[in-house]
Parts: C-alpha cells; sequence; structure tokens
C-alpha cells in the first residue's frame, strides 16, 4: 500500500485501534476538499496495532478534541517538508467541543453561551457540564458540537 509524502498538512499518529473513523466524524474530515488517507490496524511495535489519519493540507485542528477522544495521539505538523510534533493530552476542560444533552441545561436555552466541561475525574475520563453538572458521555461523535 502506498500513501504518498505530505509536504504541508498532518499525520494523526498513534491513534488507537478502531478510532480512526471517530476522529473523522469528529473533525468533519468528510467535507475536505483535499486528500484525506486512513489506515486502520497498522501493525505497531508500541501499541500492537494502530490506525493513522494523514490530511494533506494544512488546516484548523481542534487539538482539544483530539485529545478528549484519544489523548495517547501524536500529531505531526508538516509545514515545507519539516514535520513538528505535538502530543495530545487529556484536556482539563472542554470548550465548545461537545453538546451537554440535558434538556434543562441553561445551553439549550441560551444559544450563545459556549459548551464547557471539565474534567471531573481523570482515571475514568469523566466531564461535567459546568452549567447544570451533567455528565458528558464516552467520546460519542454524536454529542460534539459541530
Amino acid at each position: 500500500m502506498n500513501v504518498d509524502s505530505i509536504q504541508n498538512g498532518y499525520v494523526i499518529d498513534h491513534i488507537q485501534s478502531g478510532r480512526a473513523m471517530e476522529i473523522y466524524d469528529a473533525l468533519n474530515l468528510g467535507t475536505l476538499q483535499c486528500s484525506v488517507a486512513i489506515l486502520m490496524n497498522v501493525p505497531s511495535s508500541k501499541m500492537g496495532r494502530k490506525d493513522i489519519i494523514k490530511i494533506d493540507q494544512l488546516i484548523r485542528l481542534n487539538f482539544t478534541a483530539l485529545g478528549y477522544i484519544d489523548p495517547g495521539i501524536t500529531v505531526n505538523i508538516i509545514t515545507n517538508g519539516s514535520v513538528q510534533k505535538r502530543r495530545m493530552e487529556l484536556p482539563a476542560e472542554l470548550r465548545d467541543v461537545l453538546i451537554c444533552k440535558n434538556p434543562r441545561c441553561i445551553t439549550s436555552i441560551e444559544q450563545e453561551l459556549p459548551q464547557v466541561f471539565r474534567l471531573t475525574d481523570p482515571v475514568s475520563r469523566t466531564y461535567r457540564c459546568i452549567y447544570c453538572d451533567t455528565q458528558a458521555k464516552r467520546a460519542e461523535t454524536s454529542s460534539f458540537k459541530r
């Protein structure tokens, strides 16, 4: 399998096996006019198997969403063939990444309010809405803000 090298764009690497499509959906990569390559179940000495996404254009990536979906991801930012690596971490706060599912939350009524969730338990990766304390479900693309 051959996937061309990238001169300007991103390589999202070390994605937990089976999670590439979740990232693809969450970042709306299907709407891009550039090449996007998804490699799934790639053999890895560290992880056993992993997924990789290559984006052949420099776009605005939501690093917070990436850290939420899979905090072990590495993003290689490629500019004019030069690579800069950035490791994702579990974010302490999610701003306009998720939508609160509580119909009584103030964000359901006041549309201009930002959707803000704070990390309350890093072990279980639990986030709660700062307005109504509703717990966010595990990274489900249906709860991502678009």
